[in-house]
């Protein structure tokens, strides 16, 4: 093998089988996200939990508190409201969330008009970009992954629209051009994630790929010290990635135990093709990998990303498609307001579930609650076909007493009116408590020349 060897032909050369999939996409995100750094202090974990098709702001606007609104929708306040949700009801679509209503921060006002709005934002909802012509830079979640990162910096699980996919990519990136994975099976992501622990072909499965990941590792080590300038530069990415997954499968080892006390009971839920069951699967595998340290970010899509919005929610007797509902379509005497209310609520009510199982497990003087934010949102803002003037969304958790998020409701000024925040300046707010401060994230909204884009919300930090 020569100097001269392309790229081309040193991949086919590689080829092992599973060797394709291992130098997919997945890897690129791997690697990328071994470049973190653990922040000091107390534990910090962040759960995003995005829902396909939109947000409208009154589904979250507790019923007591009245809502300035202007022509278009969005919010008309002049100044920021600041109230306590302590004696506010909440509407029916978050009512299960009435346990953690002091725990609880309803955020309204915020803006994404760089993201372009429509069917969905894409990458764009947690990167503040628009991904119309594709992914364009990181996202939220994998930097606070990079900032507080795991055995897996970040773990994205979540539904289509289709049972059959395994895996997608639709609102998570580690970069430009580096879309990072969605996994949307919830057997395969027990196995990828717990299989050190399980019994039968799982088992095998989990020890077989250990062993493939050891051999091709060193593999690409031996070509890589054939060839020279850009190829071997680029070989060597790949091989990062390898010896990181290969160090990731050892640290799984380790930790049986607790996987094997913590790790989720797998029942026929973990293959049934009703969206219900997928998610309700999916929101348990996600408690178990922050129960087990294999990640402190995980995120659960929900029908998130254009083309895999037009979910059916059969399980809780909505067959009809988002997409439909959407456009205003109902079903059986229930209009499209009652069947989205009847889908968020369970949503509403996976969230409550895992924050249970967050509250169950002994930290510090507290619990891994008390060191947990969990964003809810959707990535097509405030409407199904949004134009991003408001992107609603709630706030579970205060990490730690970082946050000021316990039991508030926060509206900020309108769009351009003086004191108006981004979602660029929410998440820089995160990346403040999480130990990794920026002074911009994504790309800042041109038309807003008079509002300063960078920095978090003041409002929002202790």
């Amino acid at each position: 093998m020569n100097s001269n060897l392309t790229r081309r032909s040193l991949m086919k050369g590689l080829t092992l089988g599973a060797s394709g999939t291992l130098l997919g996409p997945v890897l690129a995100q791997l690697s990328a996200q071994a470049e973190g750094t653990v922040a000091a202090g107390k534990p910090k974990r962040f759960v995003f939990v995005i829902e396909g098709n939109g947000l409208n702001p009154m589904q979250i606007q507790p019923t007591t508190i009245p809502r300035a609104k202007h022509p278009y929708g969005q919010t008309n306040n002049e100044t920021l409201e600041d109230l306590s949700l302590t004696g506010h009801e909440l509407p029916e679509a978050i009512a299960p969330l009435k346990p953690l209503q002091d725990r609880l921060t309803i955020v309204q006002g915020l803006s994404g008009r760089i993201c372009g709005g429509g069917h969905s934002n894409n990458f764009g909802a947690l990167g503040c970009y628009s991904a119309k012509a594709g992914v364009a830079g990181e996202t939220i979640d994998i930097a606070l992954g990079r900032a507080v990162p795991g055995i897996f910096s970040q773990i994205g699980l979540g539904i289509s629209d289709r049972p059959e996919h395994t895996v997608i990519y639709n609102t998570s990136a580690c970069g430009p051009d580096q879309p990072a994975p969605t996994r949307c099976r919830p057997d395969l992501a027990y196995e990828e994630f717990f299989g050190g622990v399980a019994e039968g072909a799982a088992k095998e499965k989990f020890n077989q790929r250990g062993n493939l990941l050891d051999f091709m590792a060193d593999d690409v080590r031996r070509v890589s010290q054939q060839l020279a300038g850009e190829e071997r530069e680029k070989l060597g990415h790949y091989l990062n990635a390898f010896e990181s997954l290969s160090q990731r499968q050892s640290r799984l080892n380790e930790i049986s135990s607790t996987l094997r006390k913590h790790g989720p009971v797998v029942s026929d839920k973990f293959k049934s093709t009703d969206e219900a069951d997928r998610l309700d699967a999916m929101f348990d595998i996600g408690a178990a990998a922050l129960i087990c340290g294999l990640t402190n970010v995980v995120t659960l899509a929900s029908g998130c990303g254009d083309p895999y919005f037009s979910v059916r929610w059969k399980g809780l007797g909505v067959p009809l498609d988002k997409h439909s509902i959407g456009h205003g379509k109902g079903l059986d005497m229930r209009t499209a307001e009652q069947l989205t209310t009847t889908i968020r609520r369970y949503h509403m009510e996976l969230i409550v579930r895992l924050t249970e199982k967050l509250k169950a497990v002994p930290e510090g003087d507290g619990t891994m609650l008390d060191n947990t934010v969990i964003v809810y949102l959707s990535d097509a803002a405030e409407s199904h076909h949004s134009h991003c003037w408001d992107w609603p969304l709630l706030v579970i958790g205060d990490l730690g007493g970082r946050l000021k998020t316990r039991g508030r409701y926060l509206c900020l000024p309108r769009y351009a009116a003086k004191g108006h925040k981004t979602m660029s300046n929410f998440f820089l707010s995160l990346l403040d408590v999480a130990g990794a401060p920026r002074k911009s994230f994504g790309i800042a909204d041109p038309a807003l020349k008079d509002i300063n884009p960078t920095g978090p919300i003041a409002e929002l930090l202790a």
